[in-house]
């Protein structure tokens, strides 16, 4: 791929929204034309990937060939590749399993995740502040409209009040950040990335403005103190949305943080001790609220907190092998957390609730459903011989080689506690034995994650319940955990390789600025 078709990744998911929606309601060939176009950004990406995996560097052009500073900035190096590749695929399992649950029949369904993904891609490809705004408030607009269309039938209380604050704290976020990027151009008088490089550790104003824009994104990204918000709201849609969130929002914030400190900041160790502390406490705290959480999808959103925590605890260590290992890290956490919303959110879909005790003893009726929860969470802890485990193995590692036992030490700690909260579903819905005969819902039950008991009747048989098509995202993404942890090399050293772009941003640098 050359520079100038990096704009394409923007430009093709937004005319083709437009174009669904003139079509009118056609679902089955909104379907294809939406799998189509994710299919062909995971492809893009990948060679993308092999490009930058080969040696090659960055690439860059300017939308219109205006000059730099007024031109919108399109950049990709190996960190970019990997991010669009590993959203676009977790795209493609979020729109499988919203298909296969009957959540993508209103007829704006695909152009909402069409405008979602043109925006993920501008936010993982531009190289300008002000633009970083636009396209996070592209991915956000369409994001509104999903989590109600999407949602889990008439609305509750309860949903009404998640929707409302996700509105909310995205709204707040966006103009924090957008305050900060005003104070970055008021004091270096550019928001474009290559004229920012460096500019955090010649004049402290210009830090303390970066530093609002990177508070807006820490808020985004869901980093504790200010983590709460997200376990009230993503729970409150369908688990399609739920999970599809988990792959994207979050994820594209981490990206925007860890790029903007690499180059503004160009990873001025004089700061990073704030980061370890924040992303530390993170880290703890999201997998104790986990192993409290009295929901599935509760418990799972505090892991990714947890998550999160992980992922820039490894970035804050801002070493070759600490980059490296986070950028892995990264991959995995999003391919696993979005299989593990996915198995039990077939569960949920199937069985009319989410609360933990409700259902039970789902191991011998649904053993596919159980064997992909038990893959992914057994990697979210980090045992072998999943990816969790090369990935966090890689972390410790890369911890004790910076002198940081201590870090080394919290991950360890947190992973135990992810442990005992996974094992804590899995006992509840699985493994434990149901208090009478072999049940299955009664049809029309009204199941609900917040109150009463599902109605249940004796079950005919022990066959699975849930269909294969509504299982078949989490085992494919379970399977792949399996994969990266028999065959990591190649991503070890694609992230190897997007580590070094990170530490040496240079030739990042001059390729946005002669595009």
């Amino acid at each position: 791929m050359t520079a100038t078709l990096l704009p394409l990744l923007v430009a093709v998911p937004l005319l083709t929204a437009g174009a669904l929606v003139v079509v009118g309601e056609r679902r089955r060939a909104h379907t294809a034309t939406l799998v189509a176009v994710l299919s062909a950004t995971f492809v893009a990406a990948v060679a993308l990937a092999v490009h930058f995996g080969s040696g090659a560097a960055p690439l860059a052009t300017g939308v219109g060939q205006w000059p730099v500073g007024i031109a919108i900035p399109f950049a990709a190096d190996a960190l970019t590749a990997i991010m669009l590749a590993i959203t676009s695929l977790l795209s493609l399992a979020s729109v499988a399993f919203a298909v296969a649950s009957d959540r993508a029949s209103t007829r704006y369904f695909a152009p909402l995740m069409l405008v979602l993904i043109a925006g993920v891609n501008g936010a993982l490809l531009t190289a300008d502040l002000f633009n970083l705004f636009v396209f996070v408030e592209v991915m956000l607009v369409p994001s509104y409209g999903l989590f109600v269309l999407a949602g889990p039938g008439a609305a509750s209380l309860r949903q009404v009040a998640g929707a409302r604050l996700y509105v909310v704290v995205n709204l707040l976020t966006s103009t924090i950040f957008l305050i900060g990027v005003a104070f970055v151009y008021g004091t270096a008088g550019s928001v474009n990335l290559a004229d920012l490089a460096g500019a955090a550790q010649e004049d402290s104003r210009v830090a303390l403005a970066v530093a609002v824009c990177l508070i807006a994104l820490g808020i985004k990204a869901a980093v504790v103190p200010v983590h709460g918000w997200i376990a009230r709201a993503y729970p409150a849609t369908s688990p399609a949305i739920t999970a599809l969130f988990s792959g994207l929002h979050t994820k594209v914030a981490i990206y925007a943080i860890v790029r903007i400190y690499a180059v503004v900041f160009d990873g001025d160790t004089r700061y990073l001790w704030v980061g370890a502390v924040v992303f530390g406490v993170t880290m703890l705290v999201g997998a104790v609220a986990a192993a409290g959480a009295s929901t599935l999808r509760e418990s799972l959103t505090f892991s990714m907190v947890s998550g999160i925590g992980t992922i820039l605890l490894g970035m804050a260590l801002f070493t070759q092998a600490g980059l490296a290992a986070a950028i892995f890290y990264l991959v995995h956490h999003m391919i696993v957390k979005t299989s593990l919303f996915l198995s039990t959110g077939a569960i949920e879909v199937r069985y009319g609730t989410g609360v933990l005790g409700r259902v039970t003893g789902l191991a011998k009726r649904e053993p596919v459903l159980a064997a992909a929860f038990l893959v992914a969470a057994l990697s979210l802890a980090g045992l072998p011989p999943f990816s969790g485990f090369v990935a966090k193995v890689a972390l410790v590692w890369a911890s004790l080689d910076a002198g940081q036992g201590l870090i080394a030490a919290l991950i360890i700690v947190a992973s135990l506690v992810t442990l005992v909260a996974m094992l804590r579903i899995w006992a509840a819905l699985f493994w434990s034995t149901p208090p009478g005969p072999d049940l299955e819902p009664v049809a029309g039950t009204p199941g609900t994650p917040s109150g009463g008991r599902v109605a249940l009747a004796p079950a005919s048989s022990t066959r699975t319940r849930v269909r294969a098509a509504l299982a078949a995202p989490a085992v494919v993404l379970a399977a792949l955990t399996v994969v990266l942890g028999l065959a990591a090399e190649p991503l070890l050293a694609l992230s190897q390789t997007a580590a070094t772009g990170l530490l040496d941003t240079s030739a990042y640098v001059e390729a946005v600025s002669t595009p």
